[in-house]
């Protein structure tokens, strides 16, 4: 699915820098500055809120979208990250590309 997600958003014309897990995520981030994360809430080892509060560290100015497909866990996630955004699964490609336009035009 990632890799599925980072295609559409290239043909859109977004560069995109695509890693297996949270960790990866981390590591990336502290390598080179991003404008936007885009992370799986529940993820094993390290949840997407978690990875978001460490990038956070290295970032205090990236923007965070969170994609997730556990209702509860999205409105937990908006009450405890304020106006980071959610995307609820199951969304289309075309609701992606329209948050992220919508988040970097910001």
């Amino acid at each position: 699915m990632r890799t599925f997600l980072a295609n559409a958003l290239e043909r859109s014309g977004h560069e995109v820098t695509s890693v297996p897990d949270g960790l990866a995520a981390l590591a990336a981030i502290q390598e080179r500055p991003f404008d936007l994360l885009i992370a799986d809430i529940v993820m094993p080892g390290m949840d997407g809120i978690e990875v978001s509060r460490q990038a956070n560290r290295v970032n205090a100015d990236l923007r965070v979208l969170f994609i997730t497909g556990f209702a509860a866990v999205a409105m937990s996630a908006r009450e405890e990250m304020g106006e980071t955004k959610v995307l609820s699964k199951p969304f289309h490609l075309r609701e992606l590309v329209e948050n992220v336009d919508r988040i970097l035009a910001a």
